[in-house]
């Protein structure tokens, strides 16, 4: 079996379906989750889907996928816009990393255009809902060899 794709996600995505549904939708981070292991399935993937609010966490989660991981999906969040902390985790992760964001945010407040985590990233996905996890997953499919 192929090393797994981590699916990580930053601070308030456990509150999806019920923040703010007109930008982020009804689906929940469960019902996200759910859509990922079928697909990854599909694709020959393994996926291991984790959600911190904790910088730190995140963090140690790259780091252990250092040693674990053919690639990294991750919705960082806030922490988009402010982490170099995770920029440089992501550094030092060898395989391929893609950026996902449920709403556009560039269609949103100046303060959301900028990602220190896009200067690491393969590929952003950014507007297409939660289907953009799923748009991630085979994307990373064809960088891992999956099917």
């Amino acid at each position: 079996m192929p090393k797994p794709v981590y699916i990580l996600n930053g601070p308030n995505l456990n509150l999806l379906g019920q923040r703010q549904p007109e930008v982020y939708g009804r689906e929940t981070l469960a019902d996200v989750e759910a859509a990922c292991g079928r697909l990854a399935g599909e694709l020959g993937l393994e996926a291991r889907f984790r959600q911190s609010n904790h910088e730190g966490v995140l963090i140690d989660w790259i780091h252990e996928a250092r040693g674990e991981a053919s690639g990294i999906v991750i919705n960082p969040g806030a922490f988009t816009h402010t982490s170099v902390a995770i920029l440089d985790a992501l550094n030092a992760f060898d395989g391929p990393v893609l950026e996902v964001h449920i709403s556009n945010v560039h269609k949103r407040e100046s303060f959301r255009h900028h990602s220190y985590v896009s200067l690491r990233a393969e590929g952003v996905i950014a507007g297409f809902g939660t289907e953009g996890y799923l748009l991630a997953l085979r994307r990373m499919a064809t960088l891992t060899g999956g099917k």
